[in-house]
């Protein structure tokens, strides 16, 4: 099976992601990739490193030029995708958006956090939430519609939501959990996007880390809304001077019952379990803790747990790829689920050793 695929916004740190994994995917085959600005200009002239991989050309934005494709990923920021998605669906394109346009069910959430009016939210319920992980029940449903002749439309989950959530999840569904969880994660520059500003320009992030949008981060409730917390979640995120990963340390208390009383090593146990069937996500040996570097490049998030030294916190850490699990393998995966394809396929590189 082939299927036509375009990227939206090929020309950033997602979309060239995009460009890298499915150039060598065996069913996706990319025949459009679009920038405005860069119209004309071919893919391994600003990004050398795919220099006789690709020899895909930037064309300008519009469903035109998309025309004939099966599926689109959308690499576009927020406020963006839902300009375009809604004629694409239209255009009987399956959709799979990087951004945050459809992550949030509720549109009068989504203005108070981007501050911003939903202009499509009757698509709001249709799209799938694209963490496989924690809602394969949706994507199933979504490969249900593409399947019966509708294009499906999936909100693929945003990086820090992802290490978060999978290093919380479990814990959180089995009900060993109840107060407030607090988050601080680190993230590298590339999680910003390509434009340098003022706290991404070497200069300024190199040799030196920030917490950055205290208390105000857009994706406070897209992690609230995937743990089933609303205003139980704390979450601080971090800048660091690395191109890419993010770390996701996750402070969870444990109920009364549990808090003392329940063994880490039922807790890694429980984790196991829980992920038994999840190619991607790994739960290290009791004592191990996970790290940015040993999951850059691959579709993998590596989990570590610990335990307060009185027994009533569980500390979860998570750490993917912000570029990889985190947006453009994410969004692959998913769209191998709504094509009917393994997960896995296209995405089995292990991450790099050094």
């Amino acid at each position: 099976m082939t299927i036509k695929t375009g990227i939206v916004g090929a020309a950033g740190f997602a979309g060239i992601e995009l460009v890298r994994l499915l150039g060598e995917h065996p069913s996706f085959e990319v025949g459009v990739v679009t920038s405005d600005s860069l119209a004309g200009t071919p893919v391994s002239d600003l990004y050398p490193a795919l220099d006789g991989h690709t020899d895909l050309v930037f064309e300008k934005h519009g469903v035109d030029a998309l025309e004939g494709c099966d599926a689109v990923f959308l690499a576009v920021p927020h406020t963006a995708a839902m300009s375009q998605v809604p004629a694409l669906l239209e255009a009987g394109i399956s959709v799979f958006d990087l951004s945050a346009d459809y992550r949030l069910k509720d549109a009068a959430v989504y203005k108070r956090w981007y501050a911003t009016e939903h202009t499509s939210p009757e698509l709001l319920e249709k799209a799938a939430f694209g963490l496989p992980e924690l809602f394969a029940s949706e994507l199933a449903r979504a490969a249900a519609e593409r399947e019966a002749g509708a294009a499906a439309l999936v909100a693929c989950a945003g990086c820090y939501p992802t290490a978060t959530s999978l290093a919380a999840y479990p814990a959180i569904h089995a009900g060993l959990v109840d107060g407030t969880v607090i988050v601080d994660a680190v993230s590298g520059v590339t999680g910003a996007g390509k434009k340098a500003t003022e706290r991404t320009h070497f200069c300024f992030a190199n040799e030196s880390i920030e917490a950055y949008g205290v208390g105000t981060h857009r994706h406070t409730p897209e992690i609230e809304q995937i743990l089933g917390l609303e205003g139980k979640v704390v979450f601080t995120p971090h800048l660091a001077p690395l191109n890419r990963g993010i770390l996701s340390t996750v402070y969870l208390p444990l109920s009364a019952e549990h808090a003392g009383e329940t063994s880490l090593e039922a807790i890694r146990d429980l984790y196991t379990e829980f992920y038994a069937e999840d190619a991607f996500v790994r739960v290290l040996p009791l004592g191990t803790m996970p790290k940015t570097g040993s999951v850059a490049g691959s579709n993998a998030c590596h989990i570590g747990l610990a335990l307060s030294a009185a027994g009533d916190m569980l500390i979860a850490v998570g750490a993917i790829d912000n570029l990889c699990k985190g947006a453009a393998g994410q969004a692959v995966q998913c769209a191998n689920i709504v094509f009917g394809l393994p997960e896995t396929t296209g995405l089995t590189a292990p991450a790099l050793p050094v």
